[in-house]
């Protein structure tokens, strides 16, 4: 079986943390290698510049923001997602490119034509297999995570923010076939069980 590249979208309160779980469970039950990482993260660089980017007394450019992530994200892929798909194990990022057009993009408003050229450069034809992108209204985003946790740097920002996010993430995923949107809304096993099914898909194509 081909080794297969799934990444998990959506704005923060999405609730990725716990479908990440339940994808790792799922794919542990049927004895396949899999490697779990994070962006940014996932290397000892990506952690430093995680915890730099996301502290919220940290103040960056937008220009530099975005290339720190790129800069992360290239060593991502050379260290730990590259390696892992050549040695024939799955690989499930919590985040990946499309982040960087909807955060950096819609978000921060870097031009799209921007961020896809480091895209481009960094990745090399690399894209993932298939995509989860866990969609919210924003207002029970952030009810969610107020309830749960310190809110970091991208968390904290304004509602409109959030807003453009996901609308550029439900862009992207209209254009794109490897997405796959659920509503984030329902219950966790309603989710679950839509996850399972695209996961059987990919399992079983090619």
């Amino acid at each position: 079986m081909r080794a297969r590249f799934i990444t998990l979208e959506g704005i923060d309160g999405a609730g990725k943390s716990s479908h990440l779980e339940f994808i790792r469970a799922w794919l542990g039950a049927r004895k396949i290698e899999a490697v779990f990482t994070r962006e940014p993260g996932g290397t000892a660089l990506g952690e430093a510049l995680r915890a730099l980017l996301l502290a919220p007394a940290t103040q960056v450019s937008l220009e530099s923001e975005t290339l720190l992530m790129f800069a992360s994200r290239q060593e991502h892929i050379l260290q730990v997602i590259a390696p892992a798909l050549e040695r024939g194990h799955w690989v499930v990022s919590d985040r990946f490119s499309d982040a960087s057009f909807a955060y950096q993009g819609a978000g921060r408003g870097v031009p799209a034509e921007r961020i896809q050229v480091l895209a481009d450069w960094v990745q090399q034809g690399l894209e993932p297999d298939l995509t989860f992108l866990f969609d919210v209204d924003p207002a029970v985003a952030q009810q969610r995570m107020a309830a749960n946790r310190e809110l970091d740097r991208f968390e904290l920002e304004h509602a409109a923010f959030h807003q453009r996010v996901r609308q550029a993430y439900l862009e992207r995923a209209a254009l794109t076939p490897r997405f796959c949107v659920l509503d984030s809304s329902r219950e966790l096993a309603v989710i679950q069980q839509d996850i399972a099914r695209r996961l059987t898909a990919l399992m079983e194509a090619d």
